[in-house]
């Protein structure tokens, strides 16, 4: 429970009008349950004439405000039967019985009604909330998670708290004003009858919550295994190439086939649990009623009683109306609880600690001149675990409008390098600095607003290829785009796409060749007009044609900027100001290409490797 109320304080504040208004209409669906089913008492009694009582009219102070309303109904209903007779007078009570239950279910609609609003909201702020998060937490935190796992978490544990918790939320509402109401109607009936209830009602709950105890841990545990599904499916549609060309279907069949085996057993746990749940609370509510039918009917027979038979039924009605809530809310308790289990997986991602953030008091970066930043690190070591270092004591001043190739062998910590600059890691030890400002003393947006990538892989979105070139940009315009398109070399193969600029070009670019996904990559970088450029083997995976339209937009876009490019291949790095040869997590080399050479190190031995 305090999970859940915790959870609702969180979420639900911002929908306390409809939260107020649910209220209001479940308080109002009580009082007309109350005494719509009231007639049934003056009903009965006329049926088979069990009172001839006679009544008159009784003033306010006379007795008791209850006595006064009992005594004035019945005075007016006697004075209807010597006026209209006894037939119309039953009409009339039934009518009237009519009409409160028309405003019992009016109220009961309009109670939930209210209560929508919160329902879909609240998922719906849970699933931007998250998403957000996800956009904002540094790339380390996915290398420890995986995908198909955070896709359930944003898809199926979110739909899980919306089945479970906010379908439940009306009935967490409505139940217990239902269960309240009538059992303040029957201690003003029978508080005798009341006590004995008391008394035997925890006895019924403590064995449904035995039954339901160990449902949250059994929901978890689904959910998780629902998690490898999906990371297990996500990886097999990504390396289905792979898995056909290593003939490994029935190997991917078996695991996903024990997967889903284990799925079905956990569900099937859930599932079973769950659905005891309405017949226990079947089985005891009908318990209930008949052991209160053989105490209240032994008290009225030994004439013990403070209540008659038609008293004494209306009175099981309202035992009955509250029966029946308290068996849907030990119901929603369980659903509760499967929802609370979804909710603690989802809590994983909205409560994981961003590392990367932006200081109490952010630096002031000085303007860059000529659009142009210079880059310093110094004595920078680093190492995604704490065992190993994949940098280490690393030194280089990039100036501003300066060339520097950053070449190695594979592991050599090359991509690792430039990846600290615009802080997608942080550094353990040592300082990078841009314009002379420590990067961790500047504000991560404005950090990265100084900075374009062009990677070996272009991460384009299956959107279109004007949307793909403006990324990033909110004030693009289509002269802006074309401009930047017909300067990546890229302007003459979009305007032959059947929508030109407007075309969608699949998932990850999958309708366009690696040289010109790599274009758009580059026209994109382009438009932002970076003061500094990172280059991450930008042409590796490329054919010579490719390769050479994409070097020529390469060089138009690293004219006068500040950049640092990682390449294997010559044609990029011959012409650069400075190269910078790592091994071993170290800088072994520097100098220009002419220079590197004549030392007969390291890098000419790249280089002769290339030339093989």
């Amino acid at each position: 429970m305090k999970e859940l109320i915790s959870f609702l304080k969180r979420y639900a504040s911002p929908y306390k009008r409809d939260i107020a208004l649910s209220i209001l209409f479940n308080l109002l669906t009580a009082f007309f349950t109350l005494f719509s089913f009231a007639f049934i008492i003056p009903i009965l009694q006329m049926l088979f004439g069990l009172s001839d009582t006679q009544y008159a009219h009784m003033a306010w102070g006379d007795a008791s405000a209850k006595d006064v309303v009992i005594n004035n109904f019945y005075a007016f209903m006697g004075n209807m039967i010597e006026s209209r007779g006894a037939s119309f007078t039953l009409a009339m009570l039934g009518i009237t019985l009519v009409v409160t239950c028309l405003l019992k279910v009016m109220t009961a609609y309009l109670s939930e009604f209210f209560t929508i609003p919160l329902q879909n909201g609240v998922v719906r702020d849970i699933r931007r909330e998250m998403y957000d998060k996800i956009v904002s937490l540094p790339i380390g935190f996915f290398t420890s998670e995986r995908k198909g796992d955070i896709m359930a978490r944003l898809s199926g544990d979110v739909q899980e708290v919306q089945n479970s918790v906010m379908a439940s939320l009306f009935s967490l509402v409505k139940y217990p004003i239902m269960i309240i109401a009538c059992l303040g109607m029957m201690i003003v009936i029978s508080w005798k009858l009341t006590i004995f209830v008391f008394i035997m009602l925890p006895f019924m709950g403590g064995i449904m919550g035995a039954v339901g105890k160990k449902l949250k841990a059994k929901s978890l545990a689904s959910q998780n295994k629902w998690g490898e599904i999906l990371s297990n499916a996500e990886e097999t549609i990504g390396g289905l190439r792979v898995i056909k060309a290593f003939n490994a279907e029935k190997m991917m069949e078996r695991r996903f086939a024990r997967q889903t085996q284990d799925f079905y057993r956990i569900n099937n746990s859930v599932s079973r649990r769950t659905a005891l749940a309405h017949p226990m609370s079947e089985f005891l509510g009908t318990t209930a009623v008949a052991i209160i039918l053989w105490f209240g009917g032994s008290l009225i027979l030994s004439n013990t009683s403070d209540i008659d038979g038609p008293t004494f039924i209306y009175y099981m009605v309202m035992f009955y109306s509250m029966i029946n809530p308290a068996k849907d809310l030990s119901k929603t308790s369980y659903t509760v609880r499967k929802g609370m289990a979804a909710k603690e997986r989802i809590d994983k991602i909205l409560d994981a600690v961003n590392p990367i953030a932006d200081p109490d008091k952010p630096a002031d970066l000085p303007a860059a001149q000529s659009g142009k930043s210079g880059v310093t690190l110094r004595n920078v070591t680093f190492g995604y675990t704490g065992d190993r270092d994949v940098l280490r004591n690393i030194s280089l001043q990039v100036n501003p409008g300066e060339t520097v190739a950053i070449v190695g062998q594979s592991g050599s910590g090359k991509s690792t390098l430039v990846d600290l600059i615009p802080r997608f890691w942080d550094v353990e030890q040592g300082e990078i600095l841009v314009d002379g400002v420590n990067v961790k003393n500047l504000r991560v947006k404005e950090l990265r607003s100084l900075m374009g990538n062009v990677n070996q892989e272009a991460i384009l979105f299956n959107d279109t290829i004007f949307n793909n070139i403006a990324f990033g940009v909110e004030d693009a315009t289509m002269e802006r785009v074309a401009e930047a398109a017909r300067i990546a070399n890229a302007h003459d193969f979009i305007m032959e796409t059947e929508h030109g600029y407007d075309t969608v070009i699949g998932d990850r670019g999958c309708r366009l060749s690696g040289g010109q996904r790599q274009r758009i990559s580059i026209a994109r970088a382009i438009l932002k007009d970076p003061a500094i450029l990172i280059l991450d083997e930008a042409t590796s995976a490329l054919d010579t044609e490719s390769e050479r339209l994409v070097q020529e937009a390469l060089d138009k876009l690293m004219k006068d900027r500040t950049t640092i490019v990682i390449a294997h291949r010559l044609s990029t790095i011959v012409n650069a100001d400075r190269i910078c040869v790592l091994h071993e997590g170290e800088i072994a080399e520097t100098g220009t290409h002419d220079e590197l050479l004549a030392r007969n190190g390291i890098y000419k031995k790249l280089v002769d490797m290339q030339q093989v």
